[in-house]
């Protein structure tokens, strides 16, 4: 039987559009076992125990791709999900990830994480959560013409991410409908200078940089009406000694950055939002330095 870990993401990070995203400590479990043939399912939500389940196609979509001598004739899934769907926290990629990396040890093929990572952009479209979700820490990634570049990204230690989730989900696709086609010149140098600035201020673990460096053309302006009071909070989150709030991904999770010493800014968040109309949760999530991996039990 195998396990595979794999972690929540949020992709963007502000500026970063496609390209820019950040691993946290927070896994879905997903528990592989070979059986005679056919597929099965173990603990799974009904309406994803069938053929167009996301993991499974991956799976098939590595077999078919890469054509490993060893491919089993029939595989059990179950999913221990803990990161909220559709909320802009990578629960989607967590399953792209699942299925690459249970294929590859399963089949034997032992495929190196740069080659996985291929796959997953291949089928996601964009490497700014598959990328993270993989290496861990925060990562800046692309391809050009089928070749992959990436690098790490540290995250200054004593840092702390709020996720807030609110009780509605936005789709990838309902989100990215709203993003024009082109961009003002003037957005594509804001968003380059606030990008670089970004990675400069936690490379040096300069934070006081964090805040203005989360400003972001491209994307956030487009899709914050889509998120109820998105406006509201974001300005409240700003006026505590928060270090930056951008949106998560897609949305329409809200993140907050904090400093771990900060003991009064998650009281004060969730106390805000207890008067708002719609549900929201704060998730308290660190970044994690690792990204997923693989257990033989």
């Amino acid at each position: 039987m195998l396990e595979v870990y794999v972690p929540a993401t949020s992709a963007n990070i502000g500026p970063g559009y496609d390209c820019l995203g950040l691993c946290l400590d927070l896994f879905n479990k997903f528990t592989f076992e070979e059986i005679e043939e056919g597929l099965e399912f173990g603990e799974c939500e009904e309406a994803f125990a069938n053929e167009d389940n996301l993991v499974y196609k991956t799976m098939l979509y590595f077999y078919d791709k890469v054509k490993p001598k060893k491919i089993p004739k029939g595989i059990k899934i179950s999913f221990e999900n803990n990161i909220p769907i559709c909320r802009g926290l990578g629960s989607s990629s967590t399953c792209i990830v699942a299925g690459l990396m249970a294929a590859n040890v399963l089949s034997e093929a032992n495929l190196s994480k740069d080659e996985i990572l291929k796959l997953a952009i291949e089928l996601e479209g964009h490497p700014d959560n598959v990328a993270p979700a993989i290496y861990g820490n925060m990562i800046i990634a692309f391809m050009e013409d089928g070749n992959l570049y990436h690098e790490k990204i540290k995250v200054p230690d004593g840092i702390r991410f709020l996720a807030m989730v609110p009780n509605f989900e936005l789709s990838t696709e309902k989100a990215r409908a709203v993003l024009p086609k082109q961009i003002p010149h003037k957005d594509g140098v804001f968003n380059v200078s606030r990008c670089a600035l970004l990675i400069a201020a936690f490379t040096n673990n300069n934070l006081d940089l964090v805040k203005v460096a989360c400003k972001d053309k491209f994307h956030q302006d487009y899709r914050s009406h889509l998120i109820n009071n998105y406006d509201d909070i974001v300005a409240y989150a700003n006026t505590l000694d928060s270090l930056g709030t951008f949106l998560s991904g897609a949305g329409p999770t809200i993140m907050t950055l904090a400093k771990d010493s900060d003991k009064e800014i998650l009281d004060k968040m969730n106390d805000y939002l207890s008067t708002l109309e719609d549900d929201w949760q704060i998730l308290d999530l660190h970044c994690d330095a690792e990204g997923a991996y693989c257990k033989q039990v």
